[in-house]
């Protein structure tokens, strides 16, 4: 069974949801996070990226930033730009990014069931990014982004969306990059939580350091003796899609170093080890190829698994035990200097203006991994190839914030007008 359990987050007053809503932590540098958030108090990367209120010469992973960033969640408390829920609610939250639209149920999960497994997992975490999260929860003593999770899709939690979603939302907006951002909150959210308790398994699709994150804030608050059964560090915060509606898109390969060989010579190496044949398409047609920007054209590269497993017939893994391991002694993706990663949702494009810029000598377009590639890889209790999936879109945050801590006073709690 998944749990789900109501909770009572800190959200802006609807009027300022466009203003407080921010991309995520991770997906901008400081510099970009700083641009972003020029001439806007409000914005939540104030909360998530406070190093952008200090000089470039201090540590983003330092005491200070946590604490500053903190502070800033206060204050936006403070100020009334957030505010704490009277009642625990579940929501919904729409995306709708050009064609496409997902509907996640956005709750309070189990840790339990994540560290047991329940909720399944697909990729290793970095120790060092997952001490930043746990850092950055303990701090402000509370989850200020939410985990991605996924479920195979089920009738009956369809059924309490569509009559959720016909009533007044609670925000309504569309960010500067268009996408739309919708919220409905659950008043009554018996029915969900009796429905995912017959959803099994919940799987992450993104958030794997800030579930590991959760998991530690856990352990910490058992270790300072204040974990009760209760207690909201007992779950983390998550938005959980049906797997029919999540959108992934590719994780492109970018090549810094052919060790040596000029561009020409590793064409002639690739059309010798795999095949490659001119093209003018620069996505691949299908699950078992890639298409490979060099030598100023296009080439598609068909490719064949070295080993018949649900990781071994992915394209990103084909490419790398046909191409990147044998002609360039790439071992480890996740740390090989010679090799850089581009998100699908820059185009193809992106890869080969790099290329003719002479930022990379080759460019690689992947296939998108399928929702069904990923369920299917982490029910065989497999890891995914590090940077193969590019979800969106991607989880705002600020719109919904769990704290930790019962609130202050009752100063700031929401009225129902708001």
């Amino acid at each position: 069974m998944a749990v789900v359990r109501p909770f009572r987050p800190l959200r802006p007053v609807p009027e300022k949801a466009a203003l407080v809503a921010s991309v995520p932590y991770d997906v901008c540098s400081t510099a970009e996070a700083r641009a972003l958030a020029a001439g806007n108090a409000d914005s939540f990367l104030h909360v998530t990226r406070a190093e952008i209120e200090f000089g470039d010469d201090v540590d983003a992973h330092s005491d200070a930033v946590y604490q500053r960033g903190a502070a800033n969640l206060k204050a936006l408390e403070e100020r009334g730009v957030l505010v704490r829920e009277e009642q625990p609610c579940l929501y919904l939250y729409r995306q709708i990014m050009g064609d496409h639209a997902q509907t996640g149920l956005v709750g309070a999960f189990s840790v339990e069931e994540y560290d047991t497994s329940e909720i399944v997992k697909h990729e290793h975490t970095r120790p060092g990014k997952e001490q930043d999260r746990t850092t950055h929860v303990l701090t402000l003593d509370a989850m200020a982004g939410p985990v991605f999770l996924t479920y195979r899709p089920s009738g009956e939690v369809d059924a309490l969306v569509k009559a959720i979603q016909a009533g007044d939302p609670l925000f309504d907006f569309s960010a500067v990059d268009g996408i739309q951002h919708t919220v409905w909150r659950v008043d009554d959210p018996a029915p969900f939580v009796e429905a995912f308790g017959r959803i099994h398994p919940l799987y992450i699709a993104d958030g794997h350091h800030r579930s590991a994150a959760a998991s530690n804030v856990r352990k910490q608050k058992r270790a300072d003796g204040v974990l009760t059964a209760e207690h909201p560090a007992q779950h983390f915060l998550a938005v959980a899609f049906p797997s029919d509606q999540v959108q992934i898109l590719p994780y492109n390969r970018l090549i810094h170093d052919l060790g040596g060989r000029t561009p020409e010579a590793f064409l002639r190496a690739v059309e010798e080890i795999a095949g490659a044949e001119p093209t003018s398409d620069a996505s691949p047609a299908g699950p078992d190829e890639v298409r490979m920007y060099v030598a100023g054209g296009w080439h598609r590269v068909p490719l064949t698994p070295s080993v018949d497993t649900p990781v071994g017939r992915l394209a990103v893994q084909m490419l790398q035990d046909r191409v990147l391991g044998p002609l360039l002694d790439i071992t480890d993706p996740r740390t090989d200097e010679r090799l850089s990663f581009v998100g699908g949702i820059r185009g193809t494009g992106e890869l080969q203006a790099r290329v003719e810029a002479g930022e990379a000598l080759v460019a690689f377009s992947l296939p998108a991994v399928t929702p069904g590639q990923l369920l299917e890889v982490s029910d065989a209790g497999l890891t995914m190839p590090p940077k193969s999936t590019w979800f969106e879109p991607k989880l705002r945050s600020g719109l919904l914030t769990y704290p930790l801590s019962p609130p202050a006073s009752s100063a700031n709690l929401r009225l129902r007008s708001n």
